[in-house]
């Protein structure tokens, strides 16, 4: 395996004195008030929710920030945390428009390079007055295999109304993963809970109490640009994701929580806490919030189109394959009818992502998916949310385009997928095999769950037997929604050996222990 060890202290983390020091002066309750910035503001810009880096390559990545005010976004790149001989790429111009984010396309980095960062923001009218510069870094892919990959993967933050808590140093968990060095992480949905309010205080089971940091956005379910703005704005507040943003890049995807739970297009509301009925409506202006808080290379500006699902390419040992199971899906029910040519995925994206799983020859492709294949997720007493609806039997709803999906990847010979999701809010390891399943015609393969990050615990849901899954490991609380405080959170770390191209998978808990780990095998079938 990798001989990569993470340390307490990395060593990137003397490239990072600028972005630590700018959390460190900025308290949670300064920022909290700080929603919209104001026309009026003296001095110079500044980027007080800290910045990241997005679907980094091997040769371009994507930077973001956001300002305090009107501001030009300038980013300067070097290979050294001294910055000399630095390259500059002028960014655009911050405004209303965007909620004063935006982000910059650096194109032509070197391959596997420590790129080190800072991002300066100008006052419009005189270039020459800038704010405090804020400094990150991220490694390229690199164009050889020698280095292996390692990343992490999670996902449901600030959900069920754990916020983020002063009192346990906030989304401490985001610092562990950190200090895990990873050259990525995975963000598999649910980045926000727009739909669920953060109140000051919520008294758990024992009496003790759990505080929030607040804000006005976060006191409602959001339906405005402003109050979806303002949910993505809210998890900035914690200086321990700001860390990680400056150091860690990010893939995201997106799920049902940054709208509301369980959506599906087309979806009329009958919740009293909504104004606007309309989920097309709500899934538009989040997924334009989405767009101005993450740095996506297939959202505006970067591709008109305005894609979620994606490939991103990490050498030769990995792709990355982020999938989109919300925006073109039918609507929740049974999921027991036998013809479905929209399913969960939409037509086009199956398409898509048949195609670019044949042309892929990377040693590993890992298939980040929003929400599990085998594990039952209900929406109510009668209809189901995700793929499977506890029928054992052979492929019904949803299910078809799954078995169309795996029959492709066996005849086309495309080996090495891996499934990676959260969604479920506890953590386990699924292995889906032809000869526990009523479906046969697929290759044996891997999923594996971890998460939340910051919400409730929920118990295990039930295994369909539809693609023979056995569960080979399970952590999970025995009722809903288990505070942070009583229930660990979860995420999962992925290690690719360069010289092998052994892929361990290890499911953590925060504060450290490694609850499961599997080793997969380059080109073997039904290990």
């Amino acid at each position: 395996m990798s001989q990569r060890q993470p340390s307490p202290a990395p060593r990137r983390r003397s490239v990072l004195r600028g972005s630590l020091a700018v959390p460190a002066a900025l308290a949670v309750p300064a920022l909290a008030g700080a929603a919209a910035p104001s026309f009026a503001l003296s001095g110079r810009p500044r980027a007080r929710w800290g910045i990241q880096a997005g679907d980094v390559t091997a040769h371009a990545g994507l930077v973001w920030v956001r300002s305090d005010r009107p501001a030009r976004m300038i980013v300067e790149t070097s290979a050294t945390e001294s910055f000399r001989n630095a390259r500059r790429w002028q960014g655009p111009l911050l405004g209303p428009g965007t909620d004063f984010t935006g982000t910059t396309r650096l194109r032509g980095l070197p391959a596997g390079e420590q790129i080190h960062y800072r991002v300066l923001l100008a006052d419009p009218d005189d270039p020459r007055r800038t704010g405090e510069p804020v400094t990150g870094t991220f490694r390229t892919t690199p164009k050889g295999r020698k280095e292996g990959v390692r990343f992490l993967w999670s996902g449901d933050i600030a959900g069920q109304g754990w916020g983020i808590n002063p009192d346990r140093g906030g989304f401490r968990v985001f610092e562990e993963m950190r200090r895990r060095d990873p050259d990525f992480f995975l963000c598999s949905g649910d980045t926000i809970y727009a739909d669920g309010p953060i109140l000051p205080s919520v008294t758990l089971p024992d009496g003790s109490v759990w505080r929030n940091v607040t804000t006005e956005e976060k006191s409602k379910v959001a339906e405005s640009l402003a109050e979806f703005r303002g949910a993505f704005r809210y998890n900035l507040l914690d200086e321990n994701v700001r860390r990680f943003n400056a150091q860690v890049p990010s893939i995201v995807q997106w799920d049902d929580h940054e709208v509301r739970n369980n959506w599906y297009p087309g979806q009329i509301l009958d919740d009293a806490r909504y104004t606007e009925k309309n989920v097309d409506v709500l899934a538009g202006r989040s997924l334009r919030a989405f767009s101005e808080y993450y740095p996506l290379s297939t959202l505006p500006p970067g591709d008109e189109d305005g894609r979620v699902y994606r490939v991103l390419r990490h050498g030769p040992l990995l792709d990355v394959f982020v999938l989109d199971m919300r925006s073109y899906r039918n609507a929740n029910s049974p999921n027991r009818q036998t013809e479905d040519a929209t399913g969960i995925l939409g037509a086009r994206q199956l398409a898509w992502l048949k195609r670019e799983l044949s042309r892929s020859r990377a040693v590993w492709k890992v298939i980040a998916s929003d929400m599990p294949l085998g594990l039952v997720v209900p929406d109510g007493r009668v209809n189901f949310e995700a793929v499977a609806q506890g029928d054992p039997g052979a492929p019904l709803g949803r299910e078809l385009q799954i078995a169309d999906l795996l029959r492709h990847i066996k005849h086309r010979r495309i080996t090495g997928t891996l499934w990676l999701t959260a969604d479920v809010h506890y953590t386990s390891a699924q292995h889906y095999a032809p000869s526990r399943a009523a479906f046969k015609d697929f290759a044996p393969f891997w999923e594996f769950v971890s998460g939340p990050l910051a919400a409730g615990g929920f118990p295990a849901t039930k295994l369909d037997g539809t693609f023979g899954p056995e569960q080979k490991f399970i952590k999970a609380p025995t009722r809903a929604n288990t505070s942070p405080a009583e229930t660990p959170q979860y995420f999962g770390e992925v290690d690719i050996d360069g010289g092998s191209g052994d892929l361990t998978v290890r499911l953590r808990q925060e504060g450290g222990g490694v609850l499961y780990t599997r080793v997969l095998r380059p080109g073997r079938v039904g290990q």
